[in-house]
Protein backbone atom coordinates (compact mmCIF):
# COMPACT_ATOMS: atom_id res chain seq x y z
CA UNK A 1 0.00 0.00 0.00
CA UNK A 2 1.21 3.39 -0.67
CA UNK A 3 2.09 5.28 2.52
CA UNK A 4 0.45 8.36 2.36
CA UNK A 5 2.17 12.15 2.03
CA UNK A 6 1.10 14.96 4.00
CA UNK A 7 -0.46 17.13 1.72
CA UNK A 8 1.89 20.38 1.96
CA UNK A 9 5.21 17.95 1.01
CA UNK A 10 2.78 16.38 -1.68
CA UNK A 11 2.42 19.69 -3.45
CA UNK A 12 5.73 21.20 -2.80
CA UNK A 13 7.76 18.30 -4.41
CA UNK A 14 5.00 18.51 -7.42
CA UNK A 15 5.95 21.68 -8.00
CA UNK A 16 9.15 20.96 -8.05
CA UNK A 17 8.96 18.38 -10.29
CA UNK A 18 9.06 15.54 -9.13
CA UNK A 19 8.35 12.69 -11.14
CA UNK A 20 7.37 10.13 -8.41
CA UNK A 21 4.87 12.38 -7.16
CA UNK A 22 3.49 13.25 -10.35
CA UNK A 23 3.06 9.47 -10.58
CA UNK A 24 1.18 9.00 -7.73
CA UNK A 25 -0.68 11.87 -7.79
CA UNK A 26 -2.58 10.85 -11.11
CA UNK A 27 -2.96 7.46 -9.27
CA UNK A 28 -4.94 9.34 -6.75
CA UNK A 29 -6.88 10.81 -9.53
CA UNK A 30 -7.36 7.54 -11.22
CA UNK A 31 -8.73 5.91 -8.05
CA UNK A 32 -8.49 7.92 -4.70
CA UNK A 33 -9.64 11.25 -6.17
CA UNK A 34 -11.95 12.21 -3.39
CA UNK A 35 -9.61 11.78 -0.56
CA UNK A 36 -7.59 14.08 -2.07
CA UNK A 37 -9.42 16.88 -3.48
CA UNK A 38 -8.32 19.35 -1.29
CA UNK A 39 -4.70 18.32 -3.12
CA UNK A 40 -6.04 18.72 -6.62
CA UNK A 41 -7.92 22.01 -6.20
CA UNK A 42 -4.88 23.40 -5.35
CA UNK A 43 -3.31 22.23 -7.86
CA UNK A 44 -5.64 23.23 -10.75
CA UNK A 45 -4.95 26.69 -9.08
CA UNK A 46 -1.59 26.58 -10.14
CA UNK A 47 -2.19 25.09 -13.37
CA UNK A 48 -2.86 26.67 -16.60
CA UNK A 49 0.17 27.70 -18.53
CA UNK A 50 0.56 24.63 -20.51
CA UNK A 51 -0.10 24.30 -23.96
CA UNK A 52 -2.76 21.13 -24.33
CA UNK A 53 -2.25 19.66 -27.81
CA UNK A 54 -4.96 16.50 -28.38
CA UNK A 55 -3.59 14.04 -30.70
CA UNK A 56 -6.80 11.75 -31.87
CA UNK A 57 -7.90 9.40 -34.94
CA UNK A 58 -9.20 6.01 -36.20
CA UNK A 59 -7.30 3.03 -34.55
CA UNK A 60 -4.10 2.41 -36.75
CA UNK A 61 -3.67 5.74 -38.01
CA UNK A 62 0.09 6.02 -36.21
CA UNK A 63 -0.90 8.27 -32.98
CA UNK A 64 2.01 6.93 -30.84
CA UNK A 65 4.62 6.62 -33.42
CA UNK A 66 3.73 10.30 -34.70
CA UNK A 67 3.94 11.61 -30.73
CA UNK A 68 7.02 9.95 -30.28
CA UNK A 69 8.16 12.03 -33.07
CA UNK A 70 6.62 15.03 -31.93
CA UNK A 71 7.96 14.63 -28.34
CA UNK A 72 11.25 14.74 -29.94
CA UNK A 73 11.66 17.20 -32.18
CA UNK A 74 9.62 19.59 -29.27
CA UNK A 75 12.35 18.34 -26.80
CA UNK A 76 15.14 19.60 -29.53
CA UNK A 77 13.74 23.41 -28.51
CA UNK A 78 14.42 22.48 -25.16
CA UNK A 79 10.88 22.66 -23.73
CA UNK A 80 9.56 19.90 -21.71
CA UNK A 81 6.77 17.52 -22.33
CA UNK A 82 4.30 15.17 -20.60
CA UNK A 83 2.29 12.85 -22.27
CA UNK A 84 -1.19 10.81 -21.29
CA UNK A 85 -1.32 8.16 -23.76
CA UNK A 86 -5.52 6.72 -23.12
CA UNK A 87 -5.70 3.13 -23.72
CA UNK A 88 -8.70 0.92 -23.79
CA UNK A 89 -8.78 -0.82 -20.61
CA UNK A 90 -8.41 -4.49 -19.84
CA UNK A 91 -12.05 -6.23 -19.07
CA UNK A 92 -10.10 -8.25 -16.01
CA UNK A 93 -7.66 -5.84 -14.20
CA UNK A 94 -9.52 -1.83 -15.36
CA UNK A 95 -5.69 -1.15 -16.38
CA UNK A 96 -4.63 0.34 -19.86
CA UNK A 97 -4.39 -2.93 -22.04
CA UNK A 98 -1.97 -1.23 -24.90
CA UNK A 99 0.57 0.70 -22.63
CA UNK A 100 1.93 3.18 -25.36
CA UNK A 101 5.17 3.47 -23.06
CA UNK A 102 6.54 0.10 -25.15
CA UNK A 103 6.05 2.06 -28.33
CA UNK A 104 8.36 5.33 -26.85
CA UNK A 105 10.82 3.34 -25.27
CA UNK A 106 13.24 5.98 -26.91
CA UNK A 107 12.36 9.16 -25.18
CA UNK A 108 10.80 7.15 -21.81
CA UNK A 109 14.10 8.02 -20.47
CA UNK A 110 14.43 11.15 -21.32
CA UNK A 111 14.82 13.68 -17.90
CA UNK A 112 12.54 16.33 -19.94
CA UNK A 113 9.65 13.67 -21.15
CA UNK A 114 7.04 12.61 -18.72
CA UNK A 115 4.81 9.13 -20.43
CA UNK A 116 1.45 7.88 -18.52
CA UNK A 117 -0.80 5.54 -20.05
CA UNK A 118 -4.55 5.95 -18.73
CA UNK A 119 -7.28 3.46 -19.20
CA UNK A 120 -10.35 4.81 -20.44
CA UNK A 121 -12.61 2.94 -17.69
CA UNK A 122 -15.50 2.43 -20.12
CA UNK A 123 -16.09 5.58 -20.55
CA UNK A 124 -16.76 6.61 -24.21
CA UNK A 125 -15.69 9.18 -26.26
CA UNK A 126 -11.54 8.77 -26.23
CA UNK A 127 -10.50 9.91 -22.85
CA UNK A 128 -10.98 8.58 -19.33
CA UNK A 129 -12.77 10.57 -16.62
CA UNK A 130 -9.36 11.45 -14.83
CA UNK A 131 -6.94 12.61 -17.61
CA UNK A 132 -8.55 16.04 -16.61
CA UNK A 133 -7.20 15.74 -13.26
CA UNK A 134 -3.59 13.79 -15.14
CA UNK A 135 -3.26 17.48 -17.32
CA UNK A 136 -3.32 19.68 -14.34
CA UNK A 137 -0.87 17.83 -12.74
CA UNK A 138 1.73 18.23 -15.54
CA UNK A 139 0.79 21.74 -15.94
CA UNK A 140 1.85 22.58 -12.43
CA UNK A 141 4.70 20.48 -12.52
CA UNK A 142 5.90 22.69 -15.30
CA UNK A 143 5.73 20.76 -17.98
CA UNK A 144 5.44 23.47 -21.47
CA UNK A 145 3.20 20.93 -23.40
CA UNK A 146 0.80 18.43 -22.92
CA UNK A 147 0.36 15.85 -25.37
CA UNK A 148 -2.93 13.28 -25.13
CA UNK A 149 -3.04 10.75 -27.20
CA UNK A 150 -6.70 9.27 -27.12
CA UNK A 151 -7.72 5.99 -27.13
CA UNK A 152 -8.42 5.72 -31.03
CA UNK A 153 -12.17 3.88 -30.73
CA UNK A 154 -13.54 5.77 -34.13
CA UNK A 155 -16.34 8.55 -34.96
CA UNK A 156 -17.47 9.23 -31.25
CA UNK A 157 -13.88 10.35 -30.11
CA UNK A 158 -14.31 13.86 -29.30
CA UNK A 159 -13.83 14.77 -26.18
CA UNK A 160 -10.65 15.87 -26.56
CA UNK A 161 -12.01 19.07 -27.95
CA UNK A 162 -13.44 19.55 -24.66
CA UNK A 163 -9.71 19.01 -23.36
CA UNK A 164 -6.95 20.36 -25.63
CA UNK A 165 -5.78 23.62 -26.70
CA UNK A 166 -5.09 22.42 -30.19
CA UNK A 167 -6.84 19.45 -31.46
CA UNK A 168 -4.59 17.32 -33.82
CA UNK A 169 -6.62 14.73 -36.23
CA UNK A 170 -4.69 12.20 -37.98
CA UNK A 171 -5.91 9.62 -40.84
CA UNK A 172 -4.02 7.34 -42.91
CA UNK A 173 -4.02 5.53 -46.33
CA UNK A 174 -4.78 1.96 -46.44
CA UNK A 175 -7.71 1.41 -43.56
CA UNK A 176 -10.61 0.52 -45.52
CA UNK A 177 -13.19 3.17 -46.58
CA UNK A 178 -9.93 6.32 -45.80
CA UNK A 179 -11.95 9.27 -44.74
CA UNK A 180 -15.41 8.22 -44.88
CA UNK A 181 -14.20 6.28 -41.58
CA UNK A 182 -14.00 9.45 -39.59
CA UNK A 183 -15.78 11.76 -41.32
CA UNK A 184 -18.82 11.27 -38.95
CA UNK A 185 -17.36 12.61 -35.68
CA UNK A 186 -13.74 13.57 -35.12
CA UNK A 187 -12.73 15.18 -38.95
CA UNK A 188 -14.71 18.74 -37.79
CA UNK A 189 -12.75 19.16 -34.70
CA UNK A 190 -9.52 19.77 -36.22
CA UNK A 191 -6.73 22.19 -35.83
CA UNK A 192 -4.79 20.16 -37.97
CA UNK A 193 -5.29 17.49 -40.10
CA UNK A 194 -2.40 14.57 -40.40
CA UNK A 195 -2.01 12.16 -42.90
CA UNK A 196 0.54 9.84 -41.61
CA UNK A 197 2.03 7.58 -43.24
CA UNK A 198 2.70 10.15 -46.22
CA UNK A 199 5.62 8.31 -47.96
CA UNK A 200 3.27 5.42 -49.09
CA UNK A 201 1.80 5.92 -52.52
CA UNK A 202 -1.92 5.90 -51.92
CA UNK A 203 -0.99 9.03 -48.95
CA UNK A 204 -2.14 11.24 -52.02
CA UNK A 205 -5.57 9.93 -52.09
CA UNK A 206 -6.31 10.15 -48.77
CA UNK A 207 -4.62 13.38 -48.66
CA UNK A 208 -6.64 15.29 -51.38
CA UNK A 209 -9.78 13.45 -49.95
CA UNK A 210 -9.56 15.72 -46.81
CA UNK A 211 -9.36 18.63 -48.96
CA UNK A 212 -12.49 18.03 -50.59
CA UNK A 213 -14.03 17.45 -47.28
CA UNK A 214 -12.43 20.44 -46.18
CA UNK A 215 -13.90 22.75 -48.72
CA UNK A 216 -17.53 21.37 -48.69
CA UNK A 217 -17.03 22.13 -44.95
CA UNK A 218 -15.83 26.03 -45.71
CA UNK A 219 -16.81 27.48 -42.65
CA UNK A 220 -15.76 25.11 -40.21
CA UNK A 221 -12.19 24.95 -41.82
CA UNK A 222 -12.05 28.44 -41.55
CA UNK A 223 -13.23 28.76 -37.61
CA UNK A 224 -12.15 32.06 -35.82
CA UNK A 225 -9.88 32.79 -38.80
CA UNK A 226 -8.06 29.81 -38.53
CA UNK A 227 -7.19 28.04 -41.87
CA UNK A 228 -7.27 24.30 -40.95
CA UNK A 229 -3.99 22.93 -42.30
CA UNK A 230 -3.40 19.79 -43.81
CA UNK A 231 0.50 17.90 -43.34
CA UNK A 232 1.39 14.56 -44.33
CA UNK A 233 3.58 12.91 -42.43
CA UNK A 234 5.86 9.83 -41.37
CA UNK A 235 7.01 9.34 -38.17
CA UNK A 236 9.26 6.36 -39.97
CA UNK A 237 11.98 9.00 -41.84
CA UNK A 238 10.73 12.23 -39.98
CA UNK A 239 8.80 13.47 -42.98
CA UNK A 240 6.76 16.42 -42.40
CA UNK A 241 7.33 16.36 -38.18
CA UNK A 242 9.33 19.93 -38.40
CA UNK A 243 6.23 21.41 -39.91
CA UNK A 244 3.40 19.67 -38.04
CA UNK A 245 5.78 21.28 -34.78
CA UNK A 246 5.45 24.59 -36.96
CA UNK A 247 1.83 24.47 -37.39
CA UNK A 248 1.04 23.68 -33.40
CA UNK A 249 3.10 26.72 -32.67
CA UNK A 250 1.33 29.18 -35.23
CA UNK A 251 -2.50 27.81 -33.61
CA UNK A 252 -0.94 28.74 -29.97
CA UNK A 253 0.16 32.07 -31.20
CA UNK A 254 -3.26 32.73 -33.34
CA UNK A 255 -5.00 31.15 -29.76
CA UNK A 256 -3.21 33.91 -27.85
CA UNK A 257 -3.94 36.51 -30.25
CA UNK A 258 -7.31 36.29 -30.28
CA UNK A 259 -10.43 35.68 -28.27
CA UNK A 260 -10.07 31.90 -29.10
CA UNK A 261 -7.83 30.86 -25.90
CA UNK A 262 -10.30 32.44 -23.69
CA UNK A 263 -13.16 30.86 -25.89
CA UNK A 264 -11.60 27.25 -25.64
CA UNK A 265 -10.59 27.49 -21.69
CA UNK A 266 -14.46 28.42 -21.05
CA UNK A 267 -15.61 25.47 -22.81
CA UNK A 268 -13.06 23.09 -21.39
CA UNK A 269 -14.17 24.45 -17.72
CA UNK A 270 -17.91 24.11 -18.74
CA UNK A 271 -17.34 20.44 -19.70
CA UNK A 272 -15.27 19.51 -16.73
CA UNK A 273 -18.04 20.91 -14.25
CA UNK A 274 -20.82 18.94 -16.17
CA UNK A 275 -18.58 15.67 -16.36
CA UNK A 276 -18.31 16.10 -12.37
CA UNK A 277 -21.80 16.80 -11.65
CA UNK A 278 -22.59 13.57 -13.35
CA UNK A 279 -20.47 12.25 -11.88
CA UNK A 280 -22.12 13.08 -8.52
CA UNK A 281 -25.49 12.52 -9.48
CA UNK A 282 -24.75 8.68 -10.93
CA UNK A 283 -23.03 8.38 -7.42
CA UNK A 284 -25.86 9.96 -5.47
CA UNK A 285 -27.79 7.42 -6.96
CA UNK A 286 -26.21 4.60 -6.84
CA UNK A 287 -25.03 5.10 -3.16
CA UNK A 288 -28.38 6.41 -1.66
CA UNK A 289 -31.36 5.24 -3.64
CA UNK A 290 -30.63 2.03 -5.21
CA UNK A 291 -34.29 1.10 -3.73
CA UNK A 292 -35.72 4.54 -5.12
CA UNK A 293 -34.53 3.52 -8.43
CA UNK A 294 -35.78 -0.13 -8.29
CA UNK A 295 -39.31 1.06 -7.56
CA UNK A 296 -39.35 3.32 -10.80
CA UNK A 297 -37.86 0.39 -12.61
CA UNK A 298 -40.25 -1.88 -11.96
CA UNK A 299 -42.78 0.91 -12.93
CA UNK A 300 -40.98 1.29 -16.29
CA UNK A 301 -41.25 -2.38 -16.65
CA UNK A 302 -44.69 -2.65 -16.18
CA UNK A 303 -45.50 0.53 -18.74
CA UNK A 304 -47.07 1.96 -15.31
CA UNK A 305 -45.39 5.22 -16.35
CA UNK A 306 -42.08 6.04 -19.11
CA UNK A 307 -38.66 6.43 -18.54
CA UNK A 308 -38.73 10.16 -18.77
CA UNK A 309 -41.15 10.54 -16.42
CA UNK A 310 -39.13 8.40 -14.04
CA UNK A 311 -35.94 10.27 -14.36
CA UNK A 312 -37.53 13.30 -13.49
CA UNK A 313 -38.90 11.64 -10.35
CA UNK A 314 -35.82 10.31 -9.07
CA UNK A 315 -33.53 13.61 -9.97
CA UNK A 316 -37.42 14.67 -7.90
CA UNK A 317 -36.04 12.38 -5.08
CA UNK A 318 -32.65 13.38 -4.66
CA UNK A 319 -33.00 17.02 -4.53
CA UNK A 320 -35.66 16.33 -1.90
CA UNK A 321 -33.77 14.46 0.31
CA UNK A 322 -30.63 17.36 -0.01
CA UNK A 323 -33.05 19.60 1.50
CA UNK A 324 -34.04 17.61 4.51
CA UNK A 325 -30.14 17.46 5.24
Amino acid sequence: MISKIPSVDLLTELFSGNTRVIARLISYAESERAIYANIFAEIYRKAGTAHIIGITGVAGSGKSTLVRSLVKIIRDTGQTVGVIAVDPSSPFSGGAILGDRIRMLDIVNDPGVFIRSMATRGVLGGLAQSTYDAIDILDAAGFDVVLIETVGVGQDEVDIVQAAHSVVVVSAPGLGDDIQAIKAGILEIADIHVVSKGDRSDANKTFSELKQMLAMNFEESWAGNWAVPILATSANNDLGIADLFTALNSHRKFLLSSEEQAKRSRRIAVQRILKIAQGLVMDGITMTHDNVMQDLLDQVMARQTDPSEAALKLLARINGDKKND
